[in-house]
């Protein structure tokens, strides 16, 4: 029976996101994964290897990015240059090609992972350019005339942060899951997985100021989990008692250092207009 991902204990998964994991890998489909940058969609494929046991490879897609990056690519500079210095190895174009990814997670000798990261950065075409290698989990190497199967199919995990809509063609062959802003409740889960110990107080309150600062209206960018966790860890470096968030309201004050949270001048500027018109209301 195929092992069914359950979270573990640093990653606090939803029923809904174990459901999700489970059904693309007992379809054999990739898991497309969207959300709210900083929601862990990344972290969940590391974690869904940790869980299972299972080796993991990742591809972080930039800008520039081409899908034949994953395959591989054939470093023809190289070559030029070792031939200009008489190496043998100039005589075999195996030596030459740099196996990408998708090679590396297909002569896995167990079911892999693999992470296909943030796809919607690159080129509208991009995904469209890995169907026939994701759906028939093999590819030709043109070079060396050589035919590379997957040993076996890999989980494979794909984010993305929604900048660019994705091929119709694409997401057919996908099982999609959207990784909603966790509640309260299952924020404070989060929170106590990575500080635990942490006195109950001083997370009622930050959660509380927290959820305060993402209800604001206009906020620009509004502060993500990461965000909050690098935020509770400055409260504790600097021991900030609780009774301090407890007593500040945002639209009276900014809060605590707020840099944490607060990511560009914009929404600074806002929260100090809120501040500004209260006063003047008072």
């Amino acid at each position: 029976m195929t092992e069914r991902f359950a979270g573990t204990d640093r990653y606090i998964a939803t029923d809904d996101l174990m459901m999700a994991v489970n059904a693309a890998v007992t379809l054999g489909r990739p898991l497309l994964i969207k959300g709210e940058p900083g929601t862990g969609k990344t972290q969940l494929a590391q974690e869904i290897a940790r869980a299972l046991g299972k080796p993991m490879f990742e591809w972080h897609v930039k800008s520039t990015s081409k899908a034949q990056q994953g395959l591989y690519e054939y470093d023809a500079v190289s070559r030029l240059r070792d031939s200009q210095l008489g190496d043998a190895r100039v005589h075999d174009i195996a030596n030459y090609i740099l196996k990408g990814s998708l090679w590396q997670a297909f002569e896995s000798e167990v079911q892999p992972v693999l992470l296909i990261d943030e796809i919607d950065k690159a080129d509208i075409e991009f995904p469209n350019d890995l169907l026939r290698e994701l759906d028939r989990m093999e590819f030709y190497v043109y070079e060396t005339r050589q035919l590379v199967k997957a040993r076996n199919r890999p989980i494979i995990v794909i984010t993305s942060n929604n900048e660019k809509e994705l091929p119709d063609a694409f997401l057919r062959r996908c099982f999609f899951h959207y990784i909603r802003f966790p509640d309260e409740a299952t924020m404070g889960r989060i929170v106590e997985v990575h500080y635990p110990g942490l006195k109950k107080e001083l997370l009622a309150q930050a959660l509380a100021a927290f959820f305060q600062v993402r209800d604001t209206p206009g906020l620009k960018k509004k502060p993500s989990t990461s965000e909050l966790l690098d935020w509770i860890k400055l409260l504790v470096a600097e021991d900030i008692d609780p009774a301090v968030l407890r007593s500040q309201d945002a639209k009276k004050t900014l809060p605590i250092l707020h840099g944490a949270l607060l990511k560009n001048e914009q929404d600074v500027h806002l929260f100090e207009q809120l501040v500004f018109l209260n006063r003047r209301v008072r």
